[in-house]
Formats: structure tokens, C-alpha cells, sequence
């Protein structure tokens, strides 16, 4: 009976350092599910675009295709994913691995303290037509406006976007990972 009770305490205690010593967040785009797309139309703006969960090489990518236009206060495309449910509290950098067409396209973050919708914490990379790897310091991320705080806390961090935005321009972005670094 002892040694019963003590097998399941150290079944307890293995199962709940294995759950809190995983990765923060590593996507390799298996569950589009858990992703949604999001264009400046729902703000009157005339953006559009499309999303597609493909498989290249063996990997699954996320690809992000579509027309940015700043016209009608437009000016974005993206696919967001809700992070309410993942503890994040020693994130510190956010890794992708991402090509494109030579273009600009931004991680947007957003956290419990960006509660107006053009509100965001935004870091921009450039793709090229081969697959580069990005590590995003989660303190270099720059606010969208003055009434946010100067830094993230990465335990309010709610929701990932990945981006094309601010230019009128044709978008191609392929992203195979994405994960959250302590």
C-alpha cells in the first residue's frame, strides 16, 4: 500500500514537470484549426487575401497569399492564433522559420492590455525566396501607440499574428515553425 502511494505521487509529480518543462508554444502548423485568418474589411478597408495549410517537403507550412491595399484606412491581412490558454510567463524570444517574396511581414502580439482592436506590439522581418530562420526578442517588440506599456509581459501575452501590413503590396509568406523561447 506504501509503496502504491508512493508510486502514484511520483507519477504526479514526473507528469506534472513534463507538462511545465515543455516549449511554451511550438507550432509546425498541424491543427489549422487553432489559427484564424483576418483582413482590414472588417474595418472598411479593401485587403484581401487567403490562407492555406500546405505540405512542402514533408513539413506542413502555413501560407499567407493576398493583396494589401491602403485604400478605405486598409492595410492588412494576417492569421491570428489565441494564446489565452498557454503559460508564456518566461518567454523571451519568439522563433519562426519563414520564406517569401523578398517583401516585409511583421509578428504582431497582443496582450491583455491591448484592448482596442488597432492596438499591438509589432516586430518586422524580411523573407527572401529561401527558408531563413528569426528569433524575435520579445522585449525589442515596438508598441502601436502611447497608452501601452513600454515593455510585454510575456504571462499577458493572449494572441499571435502573423502579418503583412502597412504598404499596398502583393504578399506570399510561407511559415513552417513557430515557437515561443525561454
Amino acid at each position: 500500500m506504501i509503496i502504491r502511494g508512493f508510486l502514484v505521487f511520483l507519477i504526479t509529480i514526473f507528469s506534472h514537470n513534463i507538462l511545465f518543462s515543455e516549449n511554451n508554444l511550438k507550432d509546425n502548423f498541424d491543427n489549422p484549426s487553432s489559427w484564424r485568418y483576418i483582413a482590414d474589411d472588417v474595418m472598411g478597408g479593401i485587403s484581401s487575401g487567403k490562407v492555406e495549410f500546405i505540405n512542402i517537403d514533408g513539413n506542413s507550412n502555413i501560407l499567407l497569399t493576398g493583396n494589401v491595399s491602403t485604400e478605405n484606412n486598409g492595410g492588412f491581412i494576417q492569421i491570428r492564433k489565441e494564446l489565452k490558454d498557454i503559460n508564456l510567463s518566461n518567454a523571451e524570444s519568439i522563433r519562426i522559420v519563414a520564406r517569401g517574396n523578398n517583401e516585409k511581414y511583421y509578428i504582431f502580439l497582443r496582450t491583455s492590455g491591448t484592448i482596442l482592436p488597432w492596438q499591438y506590439y509589432s516586430y518586422e522581418f524580411d523573407v527572401r525566396n529561401e527558408y531563413d530562420e528569426f528569433i524575435m526578442p520579445i522585449k525589442d517588440f515596438k508598441k502601436s501607440g502611447m497608452m501601452l506599456a513600454n515593455q510585454i509581459n510575456p504571462k499577458k501575452i493572449t494572441s499571435i499574428g502573423i502579418v503583412a501590413y502597412g504598404r499596398d503590396h502583393y504578399a506570399e509568406l510561407y511559415v513552417k515553425e513557430l515557437e515561443f523561447l525561454d
